[in-house]
């Protein structure tokens, strides 16, 4: 009975403190809260896949108490998910998310038949069915069912995707990732199945090859950059579709005033982004249900009237005599059909949910295309000539005018999508360390995916007036669109393709299955659209190397700078040689030196040394870090450790972010929120300390009485006598008490911290507060980065000019966000890389 007492007091300390424990240290030792029993970081085999999950220790980390100001901002499923908000956002959608797809009957048809002249029903029939499986094939088909289930905790886009493998492969190229990140809830990872080895198979190669992870990155950053290239190209080509309608209706309405009344439009567009992507979705969102609602009717109006015999388009025979009778001019009229499909559903999810953008395209938007796209195949049968107009030509009598008043809102709103696509991701691409760092105006308190970046929305604006004041024309703005949509399509395929394989573990003939699908009938768009090279097709290729380089330089130059910052750190040992004075004087006040590491010193601190006459008596280390999820939870936040002996004073803080979370720019609502929660962390780690001391304790009182039990104690008198541990079971008794589950405020054993060696909890607290009192300085390096001499001149050239331009023109860091500059300290350095 002693013994199962002894045994049971032991868990209930195991199960209150041992789970979490503390040292002194510098040396970064978290583990995973899982490890795979007999198996380490470097084993190059897995063995068998059958193993038993064991809990590890796991030290005091997060005691994060922000508050976000956003409702729900725990995770990413705040967004509603009650049925009647789940139809709202569905409405939301029509307005942000399918205003691209909506006002492309407006011009697929004409551009596809200025390629293949109408000279009989099988160029029509033909033309209808290509553009219905078109649509059935890759929206529906690929981005409903397989795509929007690849997101990123309810985040989409090729950022998204990345940020994703990153996760479960260490591919990112900035080596700043702890174990502690996976204990992050949002992180979710998958335990072993039976598709394991496959995927770890995947994960060795991912991470072993450093080409691979550079090849990877840019094919993100590719993706990436084609959908900025789409926000440019989408609202021009709308809108100046949408006028063109007034051609045919007022003379001497030309070219000139096509281009004039487009520009106004379009400038009038960006310039209302301002009020956020809610404000715009609800506007927006009545307007496009009477569009998609008017392009139904007008559709089942025209396949009724003139020719309802084009139903036989859903026959894809009808696709193989289009292309039997006109070859090469079929080929090339794919460029048209390309037209009528759109990337925003998957790259807009961060402003939606996915049950809401399956919702809204099953059930309005796919049934509304079929209808105007067969509808304009049957007056097209009747009227061949007119398909330059066709959209319209086909309008009845009478509705010319409110038919278009709505067109072209429809396509001011077309607009919307990519513009909001691009929002995220450059957003996305910020976080994750590949763009420079720009403003972000959160547009709303209740979703956090609603962003405005005013600088992209400027930029997006100017070059779409160029374009339309360049081309002065749809069909080689067409041209150009194609290859950017096709582009995207085909990155997100190769990125959904590895995360079958490496998350998923999908069956390895479904996950094949996919890219020999729909990766074909992309490459043999993607072939179709790339002889329009010379036609405008240039444009987006243009655009997508300018984000292209700009991007892989700020993360080039990032990843140089941190690899740099971890060769020069400061020992440990130095440290210790200086004492607790650090070898100056210490003065009352709280010093927050930023940083980019995660572990050890930074060199800017021994600049700081030589540089001041003195230094704060309480130093923390702040790292401000992305970590590739979209929400870390408020209350995993922060991560705390000790830096040195206690009576240096010197705390690390890493403060951890993911790629959706809104960072506070309030400088004071930080500190109070970083001295709060170390407050937390010292009295948490005391009561650890004393939980570790008492389940010593317990042990020993556990040894002994075995040996008790088992052996005789010799008296005076030659007997044997049965020791009975009573002082065992008083004592027992006493750590069971002392060692209930209390609050963290809970009174600590006197003990624990008496030592003369280390001040009492209750001093460290007085300093801190004092410190706080003092006042905080931010410790700033102001350093510039350049490539050694002996570097290539390509190395020099990127990183001396580029990305120095890139940095000095970017915005400052985190802590010079609305802090006054009499609580700034810099000094210079000079990193070689």
């Amino acid at each position: 009975m002693e013994e199962e007492r002894i045994e049971e007091s032991s868990e209930r300390l195991l199960r209150s403190g041992s789970t979490r424990w503390v040292d002194g240290s510098e040396v970064d030792s978290e583990t995973a809260p899982f490890l795979l029993t007999g198996e380490s970081e470097s084993s190059e085999t897995y063995g068998s896949f059958r193993r038993r999950l064991v809990k590890k220790a796991r030290r005091v980390d997060s005691f994060d108490v922000e508050a976000m100001e956003i409702a729900g901002s725990h995770g990413h499923h705040s967004k509603v998910s009650s049925i009647w908000g789940t139809l709202a956002l569905s409405f939301q959608t029509l307005g942000v998310v399918y205003g691209d797809m909506g006002t492309s009957p407006l011009y697929v048809f004409s551009d596809v038949f200025s390629k293949v002249p109408i000279k009989s029903e099988v160029d029509v029939l033909g033309a209808l069915s290509l553009v219905m499986y078109t649509i059935a094939l890759l929206p529906l088909a690929k981005y409903v069912f397989v795509v929007l289930k690849a997101n990123d905790n309810g985040e989409g886009g090729t950022f998204a995707l990345y940020s994703l493998i990153c996760r479960y492969a260490k591919v990112n190229r900035l080596p700043n990732r702890q174990p502690a990140d996976e204990q992050i809830s949002s992180f979710k990872l998958k335990l072993p199945t039976p598709e394991l080895e496959r995927a770890l198979g995947i994960k060795e190669i991912l991470e072993r090859k450093s080409s691979m992870k550079t090849l990877l990155l840019l094919l993100v950053l590719m993706g990436t950059s084609m959908v900025i290239g789409d926000g440019i190209l989408t609202p021009a080509i709308s809108v100046m579709s949408a006028v063109s309608g007034l051609q045919g209706e007022i003379s001497g309405f030309g070219t000139s005033a096509l281009v004039i009344v487009s520009i106004v439009i379009l400038v009038a567009l960006f310039s209302i982004q301002q009020f956020g992507t809610s404000k715009v979705g609800v506007t927006f969102a009545p307007a496009l249900a009477l569009w998609f609602f008017s392009l139904g009717a007008i559709g089942l109006y025209n396949l009724i009237k003139h020719d309802i015999t084009v139903l036989r388009a859903f026959n894809p025979a009808y696709i193989y005599f289009f292309f039997k009778r006109n070859t090469i001019k079929a080929w090339s009229a794919l460029g048209g059909c390309v037209l009528c499909i759109t990337e925003a559903m998957f790259a807009d999810l961060g402003h939606f949910s996915v049950p809401s953008i399956q919702i809204a395209f099953t059930f309005v938007v796919f049934p509304c295309l079929l209808l105007a796209y067969m509808g304009q195949a049957a007056y097209l049968m009747k009227n061949p000539s007119s398909v330059e107009r066709v959209f319209y030509d086909s309008i009845p009598d009478g509705l010319f005018w409110p038919i278009f008043v709505i067109a072209t809102i429809a396509a001011i709103i077309a607009s919307q999508a990519m513009i909001s696509a691009s929002f995220s991701c450059v957003k996305q691409s910020m976080a994750l360390g590949c763009f420079p760092r720009l403003k972000i105006i959160h547009t709303s308190r209740r979703l956090m995916g609603q962003i405005y970046i005013p600088v992209i929305n400027w930029f997006l604006m100017t070059m779409c007036v160029l374009v339309v004041a360049t081309f002065q024309s749809t069909t080689d703005i067409a041209n150009a669109y194609g290859i950017a949509e096709v582009g995207v399509m085909v990155v997100t395929t190769t990125l959904v393709t590895l995360v079958m394989l490496l998350i998923w573990q999908t069956n390895l003939f479904l996950a094949l299955c996919f890219p020999l699908v729909f990766g074909t009938v992309e490459l043999i768009y993607l072939s179709a659209v790339l002889t329009k090279i010379t036609e405008g097709g240039w444009l987006p290729l243009a655009f997508a190397s300018v984000f292209l380089c700009v991007m892989y330089t700020w993360n080039y130059g990032s990843v140089l700078k941190y690899q740099s910052e971890v060769r020069e750190k400061i020992s440990m040992d130095f440290l210790l040689e200086l004492g607790s004075t650090l070898g100056t004087v210490r003065v009352p006040g709280m010093g927050l030196l930023y940083n980019e590491l995660v572990q050890g010193i930074p060199s800017v601190f021994g600049q700081f040394l030589l540089d001041l006459p003195a230094i704060h008596s309480t130093l923390v280390f702040v790292c401000i870090k992305y970590v590739p999820v979209p929400v870390v939870p408020q209350e995993e936040r922060f991560l705390f450790r000790r830096v040195g002996p206690k009576d240096y004073h010197m705390f690390r803080c890493v403060a951890r972010y993911g790629y959706k979370d809104v960072r506070k720019e309030d400088h004071r609502a930080f500190e109070q929120l970083l001295v709060d929660s170390l407050e937390k962390f010292l009295r948490r780690e005391a009561q650890d300390l004393a939980l570790e001391s008492n389940l010593k304790k317990i042990n020993s009182i556990s040894e002994r009485s075995r040996e008790s039990r088992n052996l005789g104690v010799l008296q005076g008198d030659g007997t044997l006598e049965l020791r009975i541990p009573l002082m065992s079971d008083q004592r027992l008794d006493e750590a069971e008490s002392s060692t209930s589950f209390e609050p963290v405020s809970a009174a600590l054993p006197s003990s624990v911290m008496s030592s003369d060696e280390y001040p009492s909890l209750e001093y460290e607290l007085s300093a801190l507060r004092e410190a706080m009192e003092s006042g905080f300085t931010y410790l700033l390096a102001g350093g510039t980065v350049k490539a050694k001499k002996s570097s290539w001149f390509i190395k020099k050239l990127c990183i001396n000019y580029f990305y120095a331009f890139l940095r000095k023109n970017c915005r400052g860091g985190a802590a010079t966000m609305k802090v006054p500059h009499t609580n700034i300290m810099r000094v210079g350095m000079t990193y070689m890389v």
